[in-house]
């Protein structure tokens, strides 16, 4: 059970960044300032899904790139089979 609350925690960290870092960068585009690259979002976002999808809806940041708005509900979808595998698994 703790290993399971630890996995769990880690995960909403990870979102939580990968949220975080989305409302970073829309602050920098409004101020034009240095911005993230766009593919250390995809990257947090491929690890944190939730976050991303969070993090375009939220601040309506990439919304119109499709290499957002395709990517991360991927990243989401993938992630919902890994986690059905790995419950699967489990209770065999």
């Amino acid at each position: 059970m703790k290993k399971t609350l630890f996995v769990i925690g880690i995960i909403l960290l990870i979102n939580l960044i990968t949220l975080v870092l989305y409302g970073i960068d829309k602050r920098k585009a409004k101020k034009g300032n240095w911005r993230i690259p766009e593919k250390v979002l995809l990257a947090w976002s491929s690890l944190g899904p939730w976050g991303g999808f969070a993090g375009i809806k939220l601040f309506h940041h990439k919304t119109n790139k499709k290499k957002f708005t395709i990517t991360v509900p991927l990243f989401m979808a993938v992630h919902i089979v890994i986690c059905a595998t790995l419950i699967y698994l489990n209770m065999q």
